[in-house]
């Protein structure tokens, strides 16, 4: 939805942005949450901003990763925050990848993970912020008018910080330095 009459949204990458990037996480004693990334959900949410996590899992998809496992973790990061005063509205999750399950619509860049999140939670798009560590998470913001938020993370490759920049992102060190300039701007 991009009318102007939803409500403003966090649409959030987890690994690299929320949590350190394990590569194919599937054991929750192993989910840190990043420095500040907490503070940033907290901060968005008191200013009336959800955070909702949209996340591309190809783990699933190569056999790595179980759903169970996923959702295990999911709770842990969940519990995580919830342990620090933060929390997530909602999370939708691509257990595709097109090398093992064909292409689909859900797999960042694709947009469908958003507009599920759109749909279900009456939320404007253009009006939210997305941020992530891979120029695929923050990619669908043009699509809406967005702002994006590259986040650095040792994972990013310099290409993608070059192509986020070409197509209006602003690239940043953290999610908390993401949430203040996105609050910061007129709403």
């Amino acid at each position: 939805m991009a009318d102007g009459r939803g409500r403003r949204a966090a649409l959030l990458d987890r690994d690299g942005t929320i949590i350190a990037d394990e590569h194919y996480l599937a054991d929750p004693d192993r989910v840190a949450l990043l420095p500040g990334a907490a503070d940033a959900i907290r901060m968005l949410a008191q200013a009336g901003v959800p955070s909702i996590v949209c996340s591309n899992q190809s783990g699933i998809a190569r056999g790595l990763v179980t759903l169970e496992q996923y959702h295990t973790v999911r709770l842990r990061v969940a519990e995580l925050l919830e342990g620090v005063g933060a929390a997530l509205l909602d999370s939708f999750v691509c257990p595709h990848h097109e090398q093992f399950t064909g292409p689909c619509a859900c797999r960042k860049p694709g947009t469908e993970l958003f507009e599920r999140a759109a749909a279900l939670h009456g939320l404007d798009l253009s009006r939210s912020m997305f941020a992530g560590d891979k120029h695929r998470d923050v990619a669908p913001a043009a699509r809406y008018g967005a702002p994006a938020y590259l986040v650095r993370s040792p994972d990013t490759p310099e290409d993608h910080v070059v192509r986020a920049r070409a197509e209006g992102a602003e690239v940043v060190d953290s999610l908390l330095e993401a949430a203040g300039r996105f609050l910061g701007r007129a709403s």
